[in-house]
């Protein structure tokens, strides 16, 4: 049954205007990457442009299908309206589905890594890690206090957080970062920036998050000790700091003065580089970037951008790379599916 037009001309509008989110968000904030919408209207925004994307998928599976089917038959087929109809259907269901996914607070997920050469005192050692948080108006305070609460139950040794703290500007984020201040943990918190630290006044993110009393490793390094035993944990800076005039990662700078004969857990935000770190004996990476590429299948899109790395854990020569898929996710495409968000809670364990 053909629609009317008055109702093409409808949706096709809507269409037009969920298209060009991102002017939009550019308008809003002078950043894509900072839609100052109301948070309902961001999710909104990002389940409209979510179906645009995914119809656009399933119409090219649709087409590609049918003549496939022509050139099998040597003759046309016709697709019946109703088979359009329920691929649009389909494409916003998926979304909202994507979306809800997105916007939750996330689960625990609890891995363990065998560490060669860990000394007994470390045999247990649990760290927590978050990333790509990307704090802004859709995911706002309310999601960050629950967030900081669910970490500080997970009764690690040690919290680190690698990179993309936010969406926006120290004034724009100043209340939605504040529930950050308290994330607690025995050994401390440490971070390095992401690439989005650099989108927004690297310097003064720096100093606002130093403030909240997380410890930033930009090209450097900490030493947990247990007794006479320690772990390095060394940060570097993201490899799009130079772009924006800041020093570039340099793993030699962060690992200069650490003792040579401890085991070194690397926090860097992009994994693309984890076969250098492997290359210069580091035991366990841990990066996020990727957000394990969202949508299961679409992860492949993002693969060779990122070294082949793009969701959870890879063996790198002998090194340990754990990918996070995220704690939460860029605003401008806010969708999951088969990608969850994660708190990734990490046990040390010595190799037996």
């Amino acid at each position: 049954m053909a629609l009317p037009f008055w109702i093409k001309a409808g949706i096709g509008i809507v269409l037009l205007l969920a298209s060009q989110y991102h002017f939009w968000s550019r308008l809003s904030s002078g950043s894509i990457f900072a839609p100052e919408f109301p948070r309902a209207i961001v999710i909104l925004f990002n389940w409209a442009f979510g179906a645009i994307v995914l119809l656009a998928v399933l119409q090219i599976v649709l087409d590609v299908g049918t003549l496939a089917t022509m050139l099998v038959r040597r003759g046309s087929v016709g697709v019946p309206d109703g088979v359009r109809y329920a691929i649009g259907g389909l494409a916003g269901l998926l979304a909202a589905i994507g979306v809800a996914n997105a916007v939750r607070v996330p689960p625990v997920e609890d891995v363990e890594i065998l560490v060669r050469d860990l000394p007994p005192q470390f045999d247990g050692y649990r760290l927590l890690q978050l990333t790509d948080l990307h704090i802004s108006r859709l995911f706002p305070e309310r999601w960050t206090r629950a967030v900081v609460d669910r970490a500080n139950a997970t009764g690690v040794d040690l919290i680190v957080v690698t990179g993309d703290f936010i969406d926006g500007s120290v004034a724009m984020r100043r209340a939605d970062v504040a529930p950050l201040a308290d994330l607690r943990a025995p050994d401390g918190v440490y971070a390095i920036p992401g690439n989005h630290e650099y989108f927004f006044d690297y310097a003064a993110w720096m100093r606002h998050l130093s403030g909240l009393g997380i410890r930033m490793l930009p090209n450097a390094h900490t030493v947990v000790t247990r007794g006479d035993a320690g772990v390095v944990i060394a940060g570097v800076t993201d490899l799009s700091a130079p772009g924006a005039g800041q020093p570039g990662p340099d793993l030699e700078a962060a690992l200069a003065g650490a003792p040579v004969d401890m085991p070194i857990v690397l926090l860097d935000h992009q994994p693309k580089n984890a076969r250098r770190a492997a290359a210069r004996g580091i035991a366990i990476q841990l990066s996020g970037h990727t957000h394990g590429g969202m949508i299961r299948g679409f992860d492949r899109l993002f693969a060779s951008a990122n070294g082949g790395f793009v969701t959870r854990r890879y063996d790198v020569d002998g090194m340990t790379l754990y990918v996070s898929n995220g704690t939460g996710l860029w605003p401008g495409f806010a969708l999951r599916l088969g990608r969850p968000a994660e708190m990734t809670r990490i046990t040390l364990r010595a190799t037996r």
